[in-house]
């Protein structure tokens, strides 16, 4: 008998029941497995289990479809799962196995922790061999975290008792001597309490000394937040400027104007500021005898006579002195090692700042210096172009405005021998010093190379390249250098040729009397100072009476959060609602757009060019 007979086998007077609708109604999970593991069939509560369905499991490989989640590859549930099929393959008898966990991949793609009851058994044909596998498994996930948290809150709820207990039990045994320790440790309280406030106003006061930018603003965040990080009455500042002390005594407005102290005075703050003693105290403390820092004189009541407790303290970067920090108090303190310790973690926090803002006006004075002196070397190579053959020509030079930023832009405009202008505008690599020096180098050269010999723009840029290369000069730079030409014919029809050639620059721009413009672009090339013997290309447009056509620096056209496609469409916009302006009037209305758009904050300098066929 078949297996399939088998199911057949009831009395003649009862109905034949339909067992693939009883198998797939069972309310417990099932699975029927081919004797290689594939499904057959599954039903309902097994596709509920799993969140699968019937389509997605009949015919596929159970492993195939349940496979060992890869976040957890050490998990051996499905690999006992699989050890315990085979079993029943092999032997024909049913196997129950131990609680396993295998994740589920669920239909968003990741996995759900299970838990499972897994039974399987064989299903025999006529002759006693295995022709299918039943598959049972149980998700008993939420039976098991229920256990776990019943068993854990029953096992916290006595380990709570047992130390309710306890406590109580001691609570009971000590109450006499909490009571004695309470009343001594009162005043120790009330000290913790006035350091937990200190603390928490230095850790406060040093975030805001961080932000100081010059020594006025470090004096008001200094009398803002340091006196009341120590809950100090007064601060006084003094610093060493060229041999002597520049004394601020500090207020909620940032401090009263500077009076000037001697560093061979007797007054405290001269005394520490000096190196004379180590510190000085209202108690005599002076890191060494009381006598030898005790201040005498007028200049020693100028400042300590206001307070009945104080303390002077030295302001240390390192081994140097940069002054001295007063504090002081109306009322008498009780000071303890804590406290006294915090009055100097604020002054190491003065000195520390003090010491910063130092060094960044010193960085600001160099870098005006240096941004001053570039600049002006800059400025003298960017001459007045020249004029001719009914060619107008307008230039601009707009730095950055951050002080060390002094870039390698310049234009340039001269007639060759054989009479044609040219133009050019160029970008050396670098903000500093170098490149201003680099920029310099290259436009002589280029001007001397154009005077020597008149060749098309793409054989002087190549030129230029072995001329950087044999002069040894460093660095690289972009450029786009155009020549305008014009023959009888052309001149008859009002026209020039503009021919030019683009070392790795933006393109130049052609606007036409009308509005409209267009970007002459070009295959990209490298860059002046890489190769020299790079092939360089000529390009050529029309020049038309009132046209006009712009050469830029990338400062024009780059900003940060910005894409330089971005760019350039805004520079087409504003020059196409210019276009019937003079070229004078036409760089100063880009520039002020460029201002009035991105703030006057400009990332980079920017060297303009426009050019204008009369």
């Amino acid at each position: 008998m078949s297996a399939e007979e088998s199911f057949q086998v009831v009395p003649p007077d009862l109905p034949v029941p339909d067992f693939t609708e009883v198998f797939d109604e069972a309310p417990v999970p099932l699975l029927l497995l081919t004797p290689d593991l594939v499904i057959v069939r599954a039903n309902r509560a097994r596709l509920e289990a799993t969140a699968t369905t019937l389509e997605h499991n009949v015919g596929r490989g159970l492993f195939e479809l349940f496979p060992i989640n890869p976040a957890d590859p050490a998990a051996d549930g499905l690999v006992n799962l699989r050890a315990s099929l085979e079993r029943v393959r092999e032997t024909g008898r049913p196997h129950t196995m131990a609680i396993q966990k295998y994740d589920i991949r669920m239909p968003g793609g990741g996995y759900e922790e299970r838990y499972w009851s897994p039974r399987n058994v064989p299903i025999l044909d006529g002759r006693g061999r295995v022709a299918f596998l039943l598959h049972r498994s149980d998700d008993i996930t939420d039976y098991l975290r229920d256990r776990d948290a019943a068993r854990e809150a029953a096992a916290s709820g006595a380990r709570w008792r047992e130390r309710a207990e306890q406590v109580e039990a001691d609570l009971f045994e000590r109450a006499r001597e909490l009571e004695d320790l309470n009343r001594r440790l009162s005043e120790a309280v009330e000290r913790e309490q006035r350091s937990g406030r200190w603390l928490a106003g230095l850790a406060e006061t040093a975030l805001a000394l961080s932000g100081a930018e010059d020594v006025g603003d470090l004096l008001r965040r200094a009398a803002e937040h340091g006196q009341r990080a120590v809950e100090a009455d007064g601060l006084v500042l003094a610093r060493t400027v060229a041999g002597r002390l520049e004394v601020h005594g500090l207020d909620a407005r940032g401090g009263a104007p500077a009076h000037h102290l001697d560093l061979t005075s007797s007054a405290p703050l001269a005394l520490v500021a000096s190196g004379a003693v180590p510190a000085l105290d209202s108690r005599g403390a002076a890191g060494g005898s009381s006598a030898a820092g005790s201040p005498t004189g007028a200049d020693a009541e100028a400042w300590t006579g206001a307070w009945a407790d104080w303390s002077v303290l030295p302001l240390r970067a390192g081994e140097r002195l940069l002054g001295a920090l007063g504090v002081g108090w109306r009322q008498q303190q009780t000071f303890g090692a804590q406290e006294q310790r915090l009055v100097r973690a604020l002054a190491a926090q003065v000195a520390q700042a003090l010491d910063r803002v130092g060094r960044l006006e010193q960085e600001r004075h160099r870098a005006r210096a240096t941004r001053s002196l570039a600049e002006s070397l800059q400025r003298s190579l960017l001459t007045d172009p020249v004029q001719a053959d009914d060619l107008e020509i307008a230039v601009r030079y707009l730095p950055a405005v951050a002080d060390a930023q002094v870039g390698g832009d310049w234009y340039d405009a001269f007639l060759l021998p054989d009479g044609c202008t040219t133009v050019v505008v160029g970008d050396v690599v670098g903000h500093d010093r170098e490149a201003a020096a680099v920029m310099a180098q290259v436009r002589n050269v280029l001007r001397g190379l154009a005077q020597a010999v008149v060749q098309p723009p793409s054989a002087m840029l190549g030129a230029l390249d072995r001329a950087m290369e044999n002069l040894a000069v460093g660095g690289m730079a972009t450029a786009v250098l155009a020549k305008v030409e014009q023959d009888e014919a052309s001149a008859a029809r009002g026209e020039r040729v503009l021919r030019w050639s683009n070392a790795g620059h933006p393109p130049p721009l052609l606007l036409h009397p009308d509005g409209t413009a267009e970007l002459l672009t070009s295959s990209p090339e490298l860059m002046l100072g890489i190769l020299t013997d790079g092939v360089r290309s000529d390009h050529r447009a029309v020049l038309r009476r009132g046209d006009t056509v712009l050469l830029y620096t990338d400062g024009l056209v780059e900003r940060r959060g910005a894409s330089i496609d971005d760019g350039l469409r805004w520079l087409l916009g504003v020059a196409g609602r210019h276009a019937g302006l003079p070229p004078q009037e036409l760089a100063d209305a880009v520039l002020a757009e460029l201002t009035g758009t991105y703030g006057e904050a400009v990332d980079d300098d920017v060297a303009l060019l426009a050019l204008h066929a009369g």
